[in-house]
């Protein structure tokens, strides 16, 4: 995204003073030098190894300024990933990051004293696989010699508001293990660079510490709170980024960069930007190298005094530039020189190429005391009444699709790591878990999941995930062939969230695999679309379970439900019969209008009973039975007018900015349309609120929490007026301002209504300026008891009074809010429709904690539901098939969560144990305790014949990995002790996610 992007509006294409993406490419010109001088150039400044010891030196006694060369590449925004990559439509935007990578190296060797960083391997990675093996040893060399540096190194530059934990470990292991392969030790970023995404969660911190991260640079910070810094000497600090790891596994020194991540203003030197070279000809009546070099110093000092050491950083460079990197670069070197000849007039100003790993080495170096924070970066403002915190909610169809193919990749990655080589090559063809795992690393990008791309963009990013599952479902199909052992002719319903279902509608016969991602059992209730018939639903043992047929109220269409019991890390196989000769006897449903009635509406399990208003139709109380709570909770869809500016700030919403016309929500109907439906399996209301809004309200027979499955669009805005969608939750619980969040579906934050922990805030904006991003929960709480909401994606969500969550479900918007997209969110085609869930949970404070953490990883990692006709042949002649399988041969305690298990090289997994809960977390059992795991024999399709133990993205072994030190003002903190790996003892601390690399030996079939 455009770093340049401000209030005004102004789509400015790169650095300061930009022309804009229309910029003529008439002055594009390749530095191209011949591969003969390549190679001479390569050896000047010795061939060391890349890592700190390669940086360059720096003058003790003046102020040393940090050039740091840089492109920003968005994987996707205004333009789509191949159009940036290849110079497609530049049109729309200046941008071809194949001719800034080829640019860049031919700069770098006409010079060595240059440097320059990367940042995004899904285009370099691209790139690399195009050169010549000629080039590709050039470019080793310059990694070598630390003059090519890779900064960050994920896959992309992700988001920190609309990204799961789990999606952004998997992004950023795919880059990184590019890198080793590729350049071993010396491609090994040091730092994090996180320069564009839009406020900073503080477990993406904890996972940057947990990979091994010395430090983590970036660019936007609250105005508010950068004003404060700077005049507190507070730009730099380290970041306690978990509550529950002991420090330091989760502190990161943390730099906040001085201009965002441009250049200063007037030295911009890029084809699309229009500031003056540097003319150092006194007879030039362009001459104004004096001017400029006079400038450069005061700017620099300016800076220095908000800094702490004689070390200050420039960004030279911004998006998508150094396409024509002589042009950056010869202006950059006369800079150096003039600058650095002003010392013998006695500046005190010294200035160099460096990159952001040398600057940080100076920092550390200076052996200070530093600032310990311990929330977040959460919501980012650029100005009064301009919170980027529409984002959080933005598109959320892509959302989803995101957030099931995340689910959808785990179960892919899972069944290749059981089975081995079968899954890859069987009688189904070549099945491959890497396409969609490209994909699922490319929507993590800052405006992918963010929903802050053009339309096209968007759908193009949709594209490419539709385009990953097939590898996976052939993938799974010759898992599932090998492991069962019938060759079935298995098929995949990806309509069922609109009862769409071929298989199951037409067959009179067929089979129902279910495939368990956890490392639990799970007990599941299946909902499959059918003809209109009594069907007979068989177990793996073949018993009869109960099984029902249910009309829906909406649509006529036939349901049938069954619970399904599948083991841990597993399936299970249930036949589906029609009953020849019954016709169905439907499940009439009870309709209700708005007129008054005297009876009252309940639906109630054996632990949950929901009362709704019998007279309105909306859910009015809910009472847990089991624990004997009662809490009278109203539940209402309302819309906000999006606002269109006004006399305090011509700011509006639209794709990242959430600013309502008035603080008070409209409902968006004082009553709804109800119908009743109860069966043995299932009790339902469905509410119908207006023609684009709608939801069922569920309870299924064991359930301890209320499903409430929403829809909404197409939004209408034929009134001219942006509507912003919000279901809210009003209770009289006395929460005295306070709330809770996740931080990307892992640890909790507290939240406080208008508060800022760091820094006294002066709210602009009462409702944006408090929305925080939920990724899977929000929870408010009186102290003894907590109503907590678990989502099905990332979502923006607040409590804007005592008592009350609101989640703002959809959003649809009619003009552009200025921040570089150029474009409304009008979300028109299948995006415009939305179907989601919240689940909503009542339970006493003290045992809250167990019932979401382990609901929300049955969200996450849902089972898998494959569909086949039945009577396939056999896999192994003479070998009977099996009906149920579990790879685990005992489950994992309930703290315990299997986090990742894929393959890794030929015989070679990649394992991720992760203790799921926060330390005090759980005050009644002791989840929240250390837990000691013997993996040694506990899977049943392989077993392990080496383990080694990894940081968290798997690129260096944990035994001889270190990180710099830092000095916090709380105090020391303790150096990791070595500890002996034993198989048969992992003992994971709360919160503690554990990596290894196992080599196995896969079993053969029983």
């Amino acid at each position: 995204m455009d770093a340049n992007a401000r209030p005004s509006g102004v789509r400015a294409g790169g650095g300061r003073g930009a022309v804009g993406p229309w910029a003529s490419s008439g002055a594009l010109r390749q530095l191209l030098l011949p591969l003969s001088f390549l190679f001479l150039l390569l050896g000047a400044p010795g061939a060391r190894a890349a890592g700190y010891e390669t940086c360059p030196t720096v003058q003790s006694d003046m102020l040393n300024v940090h050039l740091v060369a840089h492109t920003h590449d968005d994987v996707g925004w205004l333009k789509t990933v191949d159009q940036y990559f290849y110079g497609i439509y530049n049109g729309i935007q200046h941008a071809g990051v194949q001719y800034i990578l080829d640019s860049v190296i031919s700069s770098l060797l006409a010079d060595p004293t240059r440097r320059f960083i990367y940042v995004e391997m899904a285009f370099f990675s691209r790139w690399w696989y195009q050169q010549t093996n000629a080039t590709q040893e050039v470019v080793r060399d310059l990694v070598r010699q630390g003059r090519l540096e890779f900064a960050n190194g994920g896959w992309v530059m992700n988001d920190e508001a609309a990204t799961h934990y789990g999606a952004i470990i998997d992004q950023m292991t795919l880059g990184l293990r590019f890198l080793e392969d590729t350049f071993g030790n010396n491609g090994r970023p040091r730092v994090a660079w996180h320069i564009d995404p839009f406020g900073h969660s503080r477990e993406q911190a904890s996972l940057f510490a947990q990979m091994g991260f010395d430090g983590f640079f970036f660019g936007r910070l609250d105005y508010q709170d950068k004003w404060v810094r700077k005049e507190k000497l507070e730009m730099e600090q380290v970041w306690r980024a978990s509550a529950s790891l002991k420090p330091p596994a989760a502190d990161l020194f943390t730099s906040v960069l001085p201009n965002m991540y441009n250049p200063p203003e007037n030295l911009c030197w890029d084809v699309v930007c229009a500031d003056k070279p540097i003319v150092e000809d006194p007879r030039s009546p362009e001459y104004n190298a004096k001017e400029l070099v006079d400038y450069f110093l005061q700017i620099a000092t300016a800076q220095g005094q908000h800094y702490r050491t004689n070390h200050t950083v420039m960004t030279m460079g911004s998006d998508f530039q150094y396409e024509n990197a002589n042009m950056w670069f010869k202006n950059l070197d006369k800079l150096i020189r003039l600058v650095n000849a002003q010392q013998a007039n006695g500046s005190r100003v010294n200035v160099l190429y460096s990159t952001p790993a040398c600057y940080l080495w100076e920092l550390n170096k200076a052996n200070l005391t530093w600032m310990v924070k311990q929330d977040d970066f959460f919501p980012y403002a650029d100005g009064p009444h301009k919170f980027w915190t529409g984002f959080f909610s933005s598109r959320p169809a892509l959302k989803r699709y995101e957030r099931l193919s995340y689910n959808f990749l785990q179960v892919c990655n899972q069944l290749e790591a059981l089975v081995g080589p079968a899954a890859n090559v069987g009688p189904y063809g070549s099945g491959n878990s890497a396409p969609l795992n490209e994909a699922m690393a490319v929507l993590q990008h800052h405006d992918a999941v963010s929903g802050t791309s053009q339309q096209h963009v968007a759908d193009d990013y949709a594209r490419q995930l539709a385009a990953g599952w097939p590898p996976c479902e052939v993938l799974l199909s010759n898992a599932l062939a090998r492991l069962s052992g019938s060759k079935e002719e298995f098929t995949f319903c990806r309509n069922l969230n609109i009862s769409v279902c071929p298989l199951s509608q037409t067959a009179e016969s067929f089979q129902v695999t279910i495939y368990n991602p956890l490392g639990r059992k799970v007990d599941w209730m299946v909902r499959l679309p059918v003809s209109q018939h009594v069907f007979l639903v068989k177990d793996p043992s073949g018993t009869v379970v109960p099984s029902d047929v249910v009309t829906m109220p909406s649509s006529d269409i036939q349901e049938l439900l069954f619970s399904a019991s599948v083991p841990a890390l597993g399936f299970s196989i249930y036949s589906v019969t029609q009953v020849p000769g019954q016709s169905l006897q439907t499940h009439t449903s009870q309709l209700r209008s708005q007129k008054p009635s005297s009876h009252i509406l309940t639906i109630q399990n054996e632990y949950i009973r929901a009362r709704f208003d019998p007279d309105t139709g909306f859910l009015v109380e809910l009472e847990n039975l089991d624990q004997d709570l009662l809490l009278p909770v109203r539940q209402a869809f309302y819309w906000y007018n999006a606002s269109t500016g006004n006399n305090l700030s011509t700011q509006v919403s639209g794709a990242y900015i959430f600013r309502p016309n008035q603080q008070k929500p409209l409902l968006i109907s004082h009553w709804a349309q109800t119908r009743l439906v109860k069966t043995a399996l299932v009790q339902e209301v469905h509410q119908n609120f207006s023609a684009w809004c709608s939801q069922v309200v569920r309870l299924y027979p064991g359930q301890r929490h209320l499903e409430l499955e929403w829809t909404v669009g197409p939004i209408p805005v034929g009134d001219s007026w942006g509507k912003e969608i919000i279901s809210r939750f009003d209770t009289a619980l006395e929460t005295k301002g306070l709330f809770f969040t996740d931080s990307n579906g892992r640890e909790i934050l507290e939240r406080r209504r208008d508060y800022r922990p760091t820094w006294e805030l002066n709210q602009t904006e009462p409702v944006a300026g408090n929305y925080y991003p939920i990724n899977s929960r929000i929870y408010i709480t009186d102290g003894n008891m907590q109503l907590t909401v678990l989502t099905d994606r990332s979502q923006g969500g607040s409590s804007l009074r005592d008592g009350s969550i609101e989640l703002m479900v959809h959003r649809r918007l009619l003009r552009d809010d200025g921040r570089g997209v150029g474009e409304a969110l009008l979300e028109e085609g299948s995006g415009s429709w939305v179907r989601g869930r919240h689940l909503v949970l009542l339970d006493k404070a003290r045992t809250a904690a167990v019932r979401h953490r382990l609901q929300a990883e049955k969200e996450i990692l849902a089972p898998q539901i494959v569909l086949a006709p039945g009577g396939g042949a056999s896999y192994h002649l003479g070998v009977s098939p099996r009906t149920q399988f579990s790879g685990l041969r005992r489950e994992l305690p309930p703290n315990v969560h299997l986090l990742t298990l894929a393959r890794w090289g030929r015989k070679m997994l990649l394992l991720r144990l992760e203790h799921q809960f926060a330390v005090g977390e759980d005050m009644v059992g002791n989840l929240s305790s250390p837990v000691t795991l013997n993996l040694k024999d506990l899977f049943s399709a392989f077993t392990i014949t080496d383990l080694k133990e990894t940081t968290l993205a798997a690129n260096q072994l944990r035994a001889s990995a270190s990180r710099l030190q830092w000095a916090p003002n709380t105090g020391p903190t303790p150096k990791p002790s070595p500890s002996w790996l034993d198989p048969t003892r992992i003992t994971l601390q709360p919160m503690e996610i554990r990596t290894f690399l196992a080599s196995v030996q896969w079993k053969e079939d029983d």
